[in-house]
């Protein structure tokens, strides 16, 4: 089809998929005196937004503002956490960080239902609830409500700690499901004959990551992901001197990839619909689903555009022209 000015214009589409894991997995969440929170774990952030993740599930679990939850990560002093790889950090935390906040909430009742200070004496700790960052007896009021805080103070006590663990799903026996991301990448590319250019001009790209806890690092990821698949496509192949093995291109000087004058125009959406088979809060990884695709989708929008099917990456001018040298395996 044209695009503006007559220029060659081409749409390709391929799927993606990418598998949706979790691994063994510890946290510790601690409820202070001072009203806030402290979550803690020895994972990292890479700029995926693990900082965030991890204060957005303290937050939803015990409804205080993430402006009063502490998070502590990257030090291997701390409960033993996910690496950041496979997709799979973010669904990795989410059960562990979960049973660390259920057991602080029961110790905390603990506290506030024994000793001479407690605040419900002559009750047990089945008896309390917590809610919206306060405690109060199932069968009493919303408005009888304590602030948390206040039962520790009241008890002299500094926190109410918590130890979550989760055993992940990577590598169980017992599994009952098949987990993975899905999505769908479309790729524009423009293409003019007589100066032999060739550029993708727009990417959308439409995923099922479940729930997104944390948009705008996802987005970003996805988008990085997409400028990685152009690269993929267009421009990044390992030469090796067929005489000893060695890479030719082996710096960044001759090694080329896709920078911000290739990059195009790119959409993200996100289903966001929840998993809830994967972990309670049914959020999956979003790393790696964004570039799966990405590559496909344009070799079907550059036969689209030109009528030349290619099949083996990155694509050429040479190819497109039909004068590529046989490669070297």
């Amino acid at each position: 089809m044209m695009g503006a000015g007559g220029v060659p214009r081409g749409g390709g589409v391929a799927g993606c998929s990418w598998i949706a894991e979790s691994c063994a997995t510890e946290a510790t969440v601690e409820l202070l005196s001072n009203g806030g929170a402290r979550v803690a774990c020895a994972t990292q952030d890479i700029g995926t937004g693990m900082y965030t993740v991890l204060s957005n599930i303290v937050a939803e679990k015990t409804g205080l503002p993430n402006d009063r939850i502490e998070v502590v990560l990257g030090d291997t002093n701390l409960p033993p956490g996910p690496i950041s790889g496979g997709s799979w950090a973010t669904a990795s935390v989410i059960p562990a960080v979960i049973d660390a906040v259920e057991k602080a909430q029961q110790k905390l009742f603990a506290i506030a239902t024994a000793g001479p200070d407690a605040v419900y004496v002559d009750h047990e700790p089945k008896d309390v609830v917590f809610e919206a960052g306060k405690v109060r007896l199932k069968d009493a009021a919303a408005a009888t409500a304590i602030a948390f805080q206040d039962v520790l103070v009241k008890a002299s006590v500094r926190s109410a700690t918590g130890n979550g663990k989760s055993a992940g799903s990577f590598g169980a026996p017992d599994r009952k499901f098949s987990q993975h991301s899905f999505g769908a990448q479309f790729a524009e590319v423009t293409w003019e004959p007589e100066t032999a250019r060739l550029r993708v001009s727009r990417v959308v790209t439409v995923i099922d990551g479940g729930r997104i806890l944390n948009p705008k690092p996802a987005r970003n990821q996805i988008e990085g992901a997409v400028v990685m698949g152009i690269g993929m496509a267009l421009f990044e192949a390992t030469r090796y001197d067929t005489r000893f093995g060695v890479p030719i291109n082996n710096n960044l000087a001759d090694y080329i990839l896709t920078t911000n004058a290739d990059a195009p125009e790119i959409h993200v959406t996100f289903l966001d619909h929840p998993d809830l088979v994967i972990n309670p809060l049914g959020a999956r990884g979003v790393g790696e689903i964004g570039l799966a695709g990405v590559a496909a989708a344009i070799t079907n929008a550059v036969h689209h555009a030109t009528g030349v099917r290619v099949r083996e990456l990155p694509v050429t001018i040479e190819d497109l022209l039909g004068a590529r040298p046989e490669r070297v395996a």
